[in-house]
């Protein structure tokens, strides 16, 4: 039996990619799954596919994590038996254009830093007094490679990261002398929808950013994610920084051709 089975797992952004796979890592783990994100009807499906894979309960809701109001109401009111959050996965977050900050539509930046800053702090700041009074539990942030160095026309997306890095090397920080862990995983390029969120629905433009080269999988970060979360309780893993192997850093890529 895995160490992890039966802990409440908490996933933000759960209807796809990283989201998802890791809902579904935890679910073969034998846990018990809250998984929200603002498509809903997308979490219907996930559902059941995280109960054929082993989950031992699933809880799914809506969860807009830009709105503080929501967040708080949501996560205070949760049913019986799904409070206490063994593990918190805040996944949620986007990256929305490619341009110089002088030519960029703030509105850009306003969905980003409310999802990827503040939506974290809102999530965060909701479960991790419960862990604090537990004295146990782990929240799991996403980074990027972004937060590492800075890439031409990406420069407020890169400070969200950058933000979500030192966020989360304080909370380890403000939360010594409790068993309470953190842990940012890094991912570079990874093949999911970011690309096409980022370009508005572009496919042409998101398909051109992973051509000849074999980028990570959602998988490959879930399983990373897994790993950190099943460490024995005294071990915390600060920093998890990965790529696929034609990737250098944010900034260097072999492609292939």
């Amino acid at each position: 039996m895995s160490k992890l089975s039966g802990s409440t797992v908490l996933v933000t952004g759960a209807s796809s990619g990283i989201g998802r796979a890791t809902a579904l890592a935890f679910a073969q783990e034998g846990c018990k799954l809250l998984i929200c994100a603002r498509r809903v009807e997308r979490l219907e499906e996930l559902e059941q596919e995280l109960l054929r894979a082993g989950a031992a309960g699933v809880h799914r809701f809506a969860l807009d994590v830009t709105d503080r109001g929501a967040v708080n109401s949501t996560l205070s009111t949760l049913p019986e038996g799904w409070t206490e959050i063994d593990v918190l996965v805040n996944n949620a977050g986007l990256s929305r254009g490619l341009a110089k900050v002088y030519e960029d539509d703030p509105q850009n930046w306003e969905e980003m830093i409310d999802t990827n800053i503040k939506g974290l702090l809102y999530v965060t700041r909701q479960v991790v007094p419960g862990m604090v009074a537990r004295n146990r539990g782990h929240v799991i942030s996403l980074g990027s490679t972004a937060a590492y160095i800075t890439y031409a026309d990406g420069a407020v997306y890169c400070a969200t990261k950058a933000a979500e890095k030192s966020i989360s090397e304080g909370l380890k920080l403000d939360l010594m002398g409790t068993a309470v862990r953190v842990t940012s995983v890094d991912p570079g390029m990874v093949e999911t929808d970011f690309s096409k969120v980022r370009f508005r629905g572009d496919e042409g433009r998101a398909a051109k950013v992973y051509q000849n080269i074999t980028p990570l999988q959602p998988e490959d970060i879930a399983d990373a994610i897994v790993w950190a979360a099943g460490r024995p309780a005294h071990v915390n893993i600060h920093t998890i920084v990965m790529t696929t192997i034609d990737q250098g850093n944010a900034v260097t890529f072999h492609r292939r051709g």
